[in-house]
C-alpha cells in the first residue's frame, strides 16, 4: 500500500483529501506545515508528498527546496490557491513534480497521484517506455522502430531524468547538479551541448520532443 503524506494546514480540506486518498486505497499521515511534515519523513517512509504552499512555519517552497538539496528526490504534488503563472514556475523552479489549483476535483487529484507514483516506480525499476520508446539505465540504451542506439552517459542520464517527468521543466542548473554533481566546476552551457546532440540523435523520433523554455531550461514533452 502507498503511503501518501498530506502537508495543508487548512484542516478540513486536510480531512477531505485524506478520506478520499484513503477511499481510494492510500494509507494517508497528514501535517499542518512543512517542518511538521519533515519530521514525518524522518519517522517513516512515505512514497508521495502532497503540499499546500502558504503554510506557517516552514511553507512548500521551502519544504521542497529542502527536500531537494537533502537528494530526497520523493514525489510532490503541489496544491495552492497561488494561481498566478510566477508561482507555478517557482514551484516547478524549487523541484515540485506537479501542481493543482484550488479548488481541485479530488478525482482529478487522485489520478494525478497515481501518475506521480508510477513515473517513480519507473525511475526504481531503471526503464522508462514513453510510446513505442524504451530506455534502458543499466545498459544506456534507448530503442525505437526496432533499432537500439547506446549513448554516451551524460546524455543518457539527461534524457532519461527530463523523460521521466514529462512536461516538467528543469533548469540547467538542476540538470547540473543532478548529472554533473553539486561540486562540478562544468559550465551550464555544457547541458546546452549535450540537449543539442541529443535533439540531432532523435529529431526523428515520434514519441518525444525536447522543449526549450526560455529563460528557464528544458522539458521533455511526449508527442
Amino acid at each position: 500500500m502507498f503511503k501518501i503524506l498530506i502537508a495543508e494546514d487548512d484542516t478540513e480540506l486536510r480531512d477531505l483529501f485524506r478520506h478520499v486518498l484513503i477511499k481510494n486505497g492510500f494509507a494517508v499521515t497528514g501535517v499542518s506545515n512543512g517542518k511538521e511534515a519533515l519530521d514525518a519523513l524522518d519517522e517513516s517512509y512515505h512514497d508521495l508528498i502532497i503540499s499546500d504552499i502558504m503554510m506557517p512555519v516552514m511553507d512548500g517552497y521551502e519544504l521542497v527546496r529542502s527536500l531537494r538539496e537533502s537528494g530526497n528526490n520523493i514525489p510532490v504534488l503541489t496544491i495552492t490557491a497561488k494561481d498566478a503563472f510566477d508561482d507555478m514556475r517557482l514551484g516547478f523552479l524549487s523541484g515540485m513534480d506537479d501542481y493543482m489549483i484550488k479548488p481541485v476535483n479530488v478525482n482529478e487529484m487522485v489520478l494525478r497521484v497515481g501518475s506521480l507514483l508510477r513515473r517513480a516506480q519507473m525511475m526504481n525499476e531503471r526503464r522508462l517506455t514513453i510510446g513505442s520508446t524504451v530506455m534502458e539505465c543499466d545498459s544506456l540504451t534507448v530503442s525505437s522502430g526496432g533499432e537500439n542506439m547506446i549513448l554516451p552517459q551524460k546524455e543518457f542520464m539527461l534524457l532519461y531524468k527530463m523523460a521521466s517527468f514529462p512536461g516538467k521543466i528543469f533548469t540547467r542548473q538542476q540538470l547540473m547538479d543532478e548529472i554533473w554533481g553539486y561540486d562540478s566546476v562544468t559550465d551550464t552551457h555544457t547541458v546546452d551541448v549535450h540537449i543539442g546532440r541529443l535533439r540531432d540523435r532523435f529529431k526523428e523520433n515520434s514519441d518525444f520532443r525536447i522543449v526549450t523554455m526560455r529563460g528557464v531550461g528544458y522539458k521533455v514533452e511526449k508527442a
